[in-house]
């Protein structure tokens, strides 16, 4: 059984079992996260749904959650038995120039998509389907974000079930009056049922199968397992940031929407009252051209502060980049997070895996991780932020107490192993219904109290 993602390069990563880019560790570490009863259930809906040819679409291999969860979730499947590829599509720089306008406005960015943009859209689309992306027939093909929406149109055959997985929030979208949602409720229709982060996201009325489901962390991933002080210790000193000063770090891409001038501002306040330094550390994803646009602006508004660590960690060496990332949460101090929209934020659940403290922002998906005062707080403004930072800094076991909390809720809700058995139930239930040719509806199936 080989597992292949192929890259908009042309670079293909075959994946056959026990031979990962990741390392994925045997189904069997994960019962004493989980517990047993979870486990079990996962099991169950593995050897039932096992052969199961499952194909997964989206728009980029390098950078981002969804990325992410894939390099993770493809070997999983494989362990489980269930045949899984991931391709990813190739585009040209004025598509994802469309594409990021695509998402930005999903997320109430102002604007519109205009009538050239769908034209660019729609035809590197049609390229990808006549350099035939899908070369096999997949039982089911989950597709990823508005990218590669429309494959559906063209690729979509005779007893296949395809399921559209938005991993962005588009209430924003929902209540605006952009025009945009016409086009995304014209593309859905395609569609056999959709996944959603949460239940909110999913106002529109579509007459499709809904499902909710959270998305996940693998903890025994590079960027999540447990580092030894010496592994931490190399990575500071890469970077020359001492590890005796606290340290307040940002990870993620560089992008519009997540608040580095937030977390930039905060910084120079708590540096007010004491000495400190800030970490922004992150990469740019293929299908993100503002990507560059934003590091640039950000080194400029530093202006040469030496206590500013700007790391624009190299993609293409994944492994070490993601250890690297681990290193920095674990040596953080503080993490902040204070986005402005986020569809889920895994960056979070990842800094509250290692117990650490985390300041985010109000706003998504972060809202159901941090429960402010409990599992962590909620960005206020630079000067209350920084009060806050200042009492993280000064009260070391208070900040460890809320880090541990966030640690728990991570362990109860967000790991790869019990998302995944939602993931396959959605999937078991969208074949029944497809191949008992039962009469789609718009009710939502909730694998969480979102």
């Amino acid at each position: 059984m080989t597992v292949t993602s192929t890259l908009a390069d042309g670079t293909v990563y075959s994946q056959r079992k026990g031979h990962s880019p990741f390392s994925i560790s045997p189904l069997e570490a994960y019962t004493p996260i989980i517990g047993n009863e979870k486990m079990e259930r996962l099991w169950s809906i593995g050897q039932r749904l096992r052969g199961l040819k499952v194909l997964e679409l989206n728009a980029t291999a390098q950078g981002g959650g969804v990325a992410e969860m894939l390099y993770s979730s493809i070997p999983f499947l494989n362990n489980l038995g269930i045949d899984t590829e991931w391709k990813v599509i190739s585009g040209n720089k004025d598509y994802f120039e469309c594409t990021k306008k695509l998402h930005n406005l999903l997320q109430g960015g102002k604007g519109s998509f205009t009538g050239e943009m769908k034209r660019i859209y729609l035809d590197q689309l049609e390229e990808c389907v006549s350099n035939n992306i899908i070369d096999y027939s997949p039982d089911v093909v989950i597709v990823h974000d508005p990218q590669p929406m429309v494959l559906c149109h063209y690729l979509r055959k005779n007893g296949q079930s395809w399921l559209w997985r938005c991993h962005i929030d588009i209430e924003p979208a929902i209540r605006s009056s952009n025009g945009l949602l016409s086009s995304i409720n014209e593309w859905i229709g395609e569609y056999d049922a959709a996944i959603f982060s949460a239940s909110r996201y999913i106002s529109p009325p579509w007459p499709l199968p809904k499902f909710v489901i959270p998305p996940f962390i693998d903890p025994f991933s590079e960027k999540n397992r447990e580092l030894t002080r010496e592994e931490i210790d190399r990575v500071l000193v890469k970077y020359q940031i001492d590890p005796e000063i606290p340290i307040i770090a940002q990870i993620g891409r560089y992008d519009p929407w997540k608040g580095l001038d937030r977390t930039v501002a905060t910084y120079r306040e708590v540096r007010k009252e004491r000495n400190c330094q800030l970490v922004l550390a992150g990469g740019m994803a293929s299908d993100d051209p503002e990507g560059e646009r934003i590091l640039n602006a950000l080194r400029s508004k530093i202006n040469g502060d030496k206590d500013v660590h700007i790391l624009n960690l190299p993609l293409a060496d994944r492994l070490d980049n993601y250890l690297e990332v681990n290193a920095l949460q674990r040596a953080a101090s503080v993490i902040m997070q204070p986005s402005i929209r986020e569809g889920f934020g895994l960056v979070v659940t990842e800094a509250l895996w290692k117990g650490k403290p985390v300041i985010a922002g109000n706003t998504g998906g972060i809202t159901f991780q941090i429960k402010d005062g409990d599992t962590g707080y909620f960005y206020r403004n630079p000067k209350k932020s920084a009060q806050r930072v200042i009492q993280l800094l000064d009260n070391p076991e208070d900040a460890e107490a809320i880090g541990q909390r966030g640690r728990k809720y991570v362990q109860e809700h967000f790991i790869i192993a019990d998302r995944l058995a939602d993931h396959l139930l959605a999937i078991d239930m969208v074949m029944n219904s497809v191949l008992g040719k039962k009469k789609h509806s718009g009710c939502v199936t909730s694998f969480y109290p979102w």
